[in-house]
């Protein structure tokens, strides 16, 4: 399963909520979003439904109270500025979090802040701390910062058929890996498998990614499942800037047969 989502597509798709009497603006990309102020929000539900995709456009000076979601996710910094807890979270940090693990808050500056939410499968919202504490499932908490160093004009090559990378965490034994990776206009590749790891998400920076004869600019988005195997891309006119972010694989269920 492959699913392309266009920055166009997704701008039509803009809601705004009120979190903590602030106003933020999503943009659905990939799934349904979770909907602050609704009777299902934040419930304890989560897992069915695909992958879920959205953008968060925090207002200035607002604050996200700490929290944790079920669901492994990224959160990929794309504009504005602040911090995540104690790290900054400056156009190109990614944070991943996996399910069950408490992070914030989220402070956005005089800019406010944007962020796109990738997860692996769905989930209903923040689940917020300490009021939700008793239904946090410990041993499972995992967090990974990285931050694309020196990003800036002149990132993407123009010689070509020229390729640049960058691994921002390297791959793990479960299949965790963030990259980033910038292509001379026209130039094709192949990414990494996805069956490494329980599926990823292709994001693009500048330029745009060729899909099925449609440009998808800046801002837009893929999801890769673990059974698209190695996904081939290829550069538009202006060449691409795109960040791969893969998940860990999803653990087996247990077996219930018997012996």
């Amino acid at each position: 399963m492959l699913i392309s989502t266009a920055t166009e597509t997704a701008q039509q798709r803009e809601m705004t909520h009120l979190v903590d009497d602030q106003p933020y603006r999503g943009q659905e990309y990939i799934g349904s979003a979770p909907k602050p102020g609704t009777a299902d929000y934040g419930r304890s539900v989560a897992g069915g439904g695909g992958p879920q995709a959205y953008l968060v456009i925090q207002p200035p000076h607002s604050v996200t109270r700490p929290h944790f979601h079920q669901t492994n996710q990224f959160q990929l910094f794309v504009g504005g500025g602040g911090r995540v807890g104690k790290q900054r979270a400056d156009p190109l940090t990614v944070q991943y979090a996996g399910g069950n693990t408490p992070y914030g808050p989220i402070v956005a500056e005089d800019d406010g802040i944007q962020y796109f939410t990738l997860r692996q499968a769905w989930d209903s919202g923040a689940k917020y701390l300490p009021a939700m504490k008793d239904t946090l499932v410990n041993g499972q908490q995992r967090q990974v910062i990285a931050v694309k160093s020196c990003h800036g004009a002149g990132e993407i090559p123009h010689q070509d058929g020229a390729i640049k990378s960058e691994t921002l965490t390297a791959p793990t034994a479960d299949g965790l890996f963030m990259q980033w990776l910038a292509l001379a206009p026209g130039t094709r590749t192949t990414l990494p498998d996805t069956a490494e790891g329980g599926g990823q998400y292709h994001v693009v920076i500048s330029g745009s990614l060729l899909r099925a004869g449609e440009d998808l600019p800046a801002l837009s988005v893929e999801f890769a499942s673990p059974d698209e195997g190695a996904v081939a891309i290829e550069a538009g006119a202006n060449g691409l800037e795109l960040m791969l972010l893969r998940f860990p694989k999803v653990p087996a269920a247990p077996s219930n047969g018997s012996q």
